[in-house]
């Protein structure tokens, strides 16, 4: 079963539940799904719509800040439901050995020695990383290996 066919059976499910804030969240998912869809004329695989689901998860995290920031802690707590129900969709998260372990390997695989560099390692490490970690730290992590 793909990825975007588990959403869908989802979403019937919460549908079956009466669980409307779970469907909602589940149907934005699927609407950006298939607007990338629509724009580039392919159907996506389990990595396109985990780019689409990292996409989202960005978005509600910065939302997240925002409504913090303007002390709406309703607004806060929908997009926080919306965040979880969106990670439940990405693979097993690494380790921080992990990702310092992949990292390390993709600096040397890119032969990176400044940070003229960076975009070559990124370019190396994001496929093995996607979904998988939070790709901000990741970048943090790489500037700071490559200026150090």
């Amino acid at each position: 079963m793909t990825l975007k066919d588990r959403i869908t059976e989802d979403m019937k499910q919460a549908m079956r539940a009466r669980e409307s804030a779970r469907l909602s969240a589940i149907r934005l998912l699927l609407a950006a799904i298939k607007q990338r869809e629509v724009d580039e004329r392919i159907t996506l695989d389990d990595a396109q719509v985990i780019s689409v689901v990292d996409k989202m998860i960005k978005q509600r995290r910065e939302s997240i800040a925002q409504y913090e920031k303007a002390a709406r802690q309703d607004l806060v707590d929908a997009e926080s439901f919306e965040l979880q129900v969106l990670q439940g969709y990405l693979p097993q998260q690494l380790s921080d050995a992990e990702v310092d372990a992949i990292v390390a390997a993709g600096i040397a695989e890119a032969g990176a020695k400044a940070m003229a560099d960076m975009g070559k390692v990124m370019n190396v490490i994001r496929p093995k990383l996607a979904g998988r970690a939070d790709m901000g730290k990741v970048s943090a992590l790489v500037k700071s290996r490559l200026a150090g």
